[in-house]
């Protein structure tokens, strides 16, 4: 079955409950698969840490819901247990809807949803805004309530007669704890690398669910779902008899200033006959010799802008590769394209220069992007529709006399209370821009990737 943790609001300790649950669950000698709702990367790293599997993404607008049901049971069914953590507030989704939103998963999965509510300073205010998450879509089934930061044992008393009153399980209380807060970045919780004494954690994490939360009615909710189909296996089905003919190496850039993936990705090159090479741009080496294709995914690469500009043989080997492989960057993984980037602090660092833009810190940009090739492209032919998600800090500023368009931007962006325009960057070997994409979810990306390895192997092989 496998429930849904979700609050009110961001900052109410969803994952906090999500990691004493994992823990717990592990402690006993269970396996558990995390979940996460919409199209986060951190949590799921300290998801995946603490549960020692990868956790996967639920994502209605990104992936669809074929694809969200595949992934549920495909992945949850392989364990004993299995939680989805939400995204935001329950009802928080595209705009002022609904849509993508945890209650949306959770409606469209048929799971029993925990509402976690950050007590602090609460009475019996509490009553009131529970009602009103109970009561405000009639197909979502709470299945109870658990308090966060309960400062007294008076103040959990007082609380669970208010949940009482309106006929709502309490499941339980955690006390105010400032050991307990998970650092945190600009864009959300510090990466999983940079968590400490991961050992001891769990173990505080483990010893808080079983002292103060009822993991009697938990247990029961946190049972797997029902075994489903392998989801890469089932989606790449057409594709993989071609895909065995030959290996084709890809490198993948996995390091502390890159390391936004969906573990999909790996799992679609693997399977499609594309051994992944791990190679660190901050180890200032070439990538593997032997890879075909250049993958850069997402990061905090301004975090480490200073250290990345003295990388001289890390930005040469880019150069060389572009001329006959392929290179896949996606928002953090581009900027290492550009001339140059600004750290938070606003100091400019030289990055490899494929790319004619300075990229420097700017507004927030967030949201679901619906996307039209306007050429034909290294993934994309033209007038295809994707969809896709953009997360970032950083913008970037062209010199003067260049503009995206004279180096053919990949596609048309559109988004909720998003101008329309034209976005990232096209060349022949090069795809390059700051929309995220799922490859589970748009299955014909790892599809061509393969295909464009393939062309320019050959294309290599030619010229010899």
């Amino acid at each position: 079955m496998a429930c849904v943790i979700a609050a009110p609001a961001s900052g109410s300790g969803k994952t906090l409950l999500s990691l004493c649950l994992i823990a717990w669950a592990r402690q006993l000698g269970h396996s558990i698969q995390p979940f996460k709702v919409g199209p986060d990367y951190l949590d799921p790293q300290l998801l995946s840490l603490a549960a020692n599997q990868p956790c996967r993404n639920l994502d209605l607008p990104l992936c669809g819901e074929d694809w969200v049901q595949l992934s549920f049971n495909g992945y949850g069914g392989r364990c004993d247990m299995a939680l989805v953590e939400g995204v935001m507030g329950l009802f928080d989704g595209i705009g002022s809807s609904s849509d993508g939103s945890t209650a949306d998963v959770a409606v469209n999965l048929a799971l029993p949803v925990v509402l976690l509510v950050d007590a602090g300073g609460q009475a019996r205010s509490l009553g009131a805004l529970v009602r009103g998450f109970r009561d405000l879509d009639p197909r979502l089934n709470l299945a109870g309530v658990v308090l966060n930061r309960v400062s007294s044992p008076r103040h959990r008393e007082l609380l669970e007669e208010v949940l009482t009153d309106i006929g709502v399980h309490c499941l339980g209380c955690l006390p105010v704890d400032p050991n307990l807060k998970l650092p945190n970045r600009h864009l959300g919780l510090a990466p999983a690398h940079e968590l400490n004494a991961l050992h001891k954690r769990l173990e505080r994490w483990a010893a808080l669910a079983e002292q103060h939360l009822n993991m009697e009615i938990l247990q029961t909710l946190l049972r797997a779902p029902r075994p489903g189909p392998d989801p890469i296996r089932h989606v790449l089905s057409p594709e993989l008899e071609t895909s065995r003919q030959h290996s084709l190496p890809v490198a993948v850039a996995q390091d502390e200033a890159f390391h936004f993936r969906y573990p999909e990705m790996q799992e679609c090159l693997e399977l499609l006959g594309m051994p992944v090479l791990p190679w660190s741009p901050l180890s200032d080496a070439a990538p593997p010799v032997e890879a075909t294709g250049l993958i850069l995914p997402g990061g905090f690469p301004e975090l480490h802008a200073d250290q990345l500009s003295q990388c001289k043989t890390t930005f040469s080997s880019l150069h060389t590769w572009i001329r006959d492989k392929p290179i896949y960057a996606e928002c953090g993984g581009m900027l290492l394209l550009g001339r140059g980037l600004a750290d938070p602090e606003g100091r400019r660092h030289a990055m490899a220069g494929l790319l004619p833009f300075e990229a420097k810190r700017g507004r927030l940009q967030v949201g679901y992007r619906q996307l039209e090739a306007r050429s034909d492209s290294l993934l994309l032919r033209r007038g295809e529709r994707l969809r896709g998600h953009e997360f970032h800090r950083w913008q970037l500023c062209c010199e003067s006399g260049e503009s995206v368009g004279s180096w053919k931007p990949l596609w048309q962006v559109e988004g909720w209370k998003v101008e329309r325009r034209v976005e990232g960057w096209n060349l022949p070997n090069l795809h390059a821009s700051w929309v995220h994409l799922h490859w589970g979810g748009s299955s014909t990306i790892p599809c061509r990737w393969r295909a464009a390895l393939g062309f320019a192997a050959r294309q290599s092989v030619a010229a010899l």
